[in-house]
């Protein structure tokens, strides 16, 4: 079966083509600045001999011109890998969250007027997976259109873990409980985490944009950083995390109206809103090396916030067999994580500096370490293309 997966952003697409189920890429491409007004980026690559195609420069107006770019160089002559797109037996979407619809199912009309009845909880990523899905099936409409949702690996946590101390009818009528996220992110962990040790028990660390953390047990999400919304859990690049819901109301008692509030929260918080200065942790260990104390004070928060989570998710497993960590800071930021694994050395965790400063994946703890610690690079598009393949129509 050839699957195309598409990871959709709000101003970006990711698409990768499998060969299933051997899992192999044919090809895949990157779309940049869709919609932004400012000029866009398109990147293609054919895997089998490494064909790169980049362009800058571009316009992309909405998701369907860059779909339509991209399935061009998928069925050119001298780039594609497919003569036509009819090749194609299933589109795969890492969607986000449809209104009492929490695993993987076929985007029919339902199902996407429950992912519309959910813009509310997840305005900016629902929008862009509606706005493209309905591209998708506009110009592809006899091929299945599945969804992979973020809540669906999180089905698994226990509901005392789950509900909130609200009046129940709150749960009942609206639906208010623990969700969680990024299960894409969290599942293709607990699958990978198995090569590089004993993996009973893991804590995986989403780091990047948007951050998580999951405690995984024998393969399964027991317990999630991400509540209702995005919004929660620890801090992120632009979201605050965790607040005190009285936040709320005080700001609005001090001439702030809810939309300032709710703006502040979701694009002004996190890295951002403590240093001042970006919400990049490149830019703020720079700047925190140069004496900017809020600098230094947001990279502070940020680990303490992780650690907080793992001391709580460590508890919930009774131990700890592999600290993961993945994403774009996961991956990426060796200082990150040395001053986590600092911090929770007392669970067992001894790292090896050297693997930690020279190393994008791998075993990055020293052999004697009680508790494996591991770098997985991220690679949502595979376990939702694994997914999307197991589907029964």
């Amino acid at each position: 079966m050839k699957l195309l997966v598409s990871n959709v952003g709000s101003t970006s697409l990711k698409f990768k083509l499998f060969q299933m189920p051997e899992e192999t890429v044919l090809c895949e491409s990157r779309i940049e600045r869709i919609g932004s007004g400012k000029k866009g980026i398109f990147t293609y690559i054919r895997r089998s001999d490494g064909i790169k195609v980049k362009q800058e420069d571009l316009e992309f107006r909405d998701y369907e011109a860059g779909i339509r770019l991209f399935t061009s160089y998928m069925t050119g002559k001298e780039t594609g890998v497919i003569t036509s797109v009819k090749e194609i037996e299933r589109v795969g979407f890492k969607t986000v969250l449809s209104k009492n619809y929490y695993g993987v199912h076929e985007l029919t009309d339902v199902v996407m007027e429950g992912m519309k009845e959910a813009l509310f909880v997840a305005p900016v990523h629902n929008a862009a997976y509606i706005e493209a899905i309905d591209q998708f099936k506009t110009m592809l409409p006899e091929i299945p259109m599945i969804g992979v949702f973020e809540t669906a690996f999180h089905a698994t946590v226990p509901l005392e873990r789950r509900i909130y101390s609200v009046p129940f009818e709150w749960y009942e009528k609206y639906g208010l409980i623990r969700m969680g996220y990024h299960g894409a992110s969290h599942s293709y962990i607990a699958q990978q985490a198995t090569q590089y040790g004993k993996a009973s028990r893991i804590i995986s660390c989403h780091l990047g944009g948007s951050c998580s953390l999951c405690a995984i047990l024998n393969g399964e999400s027991v317990d999630t950083s991400f509540g209702y919304s995005l919004q929660t859990g620890i801090m992120h690049a632009n979201r605050c995390g965790d607040v005190d819901p009285y936040v709320v109301p005080f700001l609005e008692s001090q001439g702030m109206s809810k939309d300032e509030i709710m703006y502040g929260l979701s694009k002004k918080s996190g890295l951002l809103g403590i240093s001042g200065l970006s919400n990049d942790m490149r830019d703020l260990e720079a700047a925190a090396s140069s004496g900017n104390a809020r600098a230094g004070l947001a990279i502070d928060a940020f680990v303490y916030s992780i650690v907080r989570y793992i001391g709580a998710f460590y508890a919930v497993l009774g131990g700890l067999d592999q600290l993961v960590f993945t994403g774009g800071i996961g991956e990426n930021d060796a200082i990150v994580r040395e001053k986590v694994c600092t911090a929770v050395a007392h669970l067992g965790i001894k790292l090896d500096a050297g693997k930690n400063a020279a190393s994008h994946s791998g075993v990055i703890s020293e052999e004697d370490s009680p508790v494996t610690v591991s770098v997985i690079p991220a690679n949502e598009e595979l376990g939702v293309a694994r997914q999307t393949f197991g589907y029964k129509l």
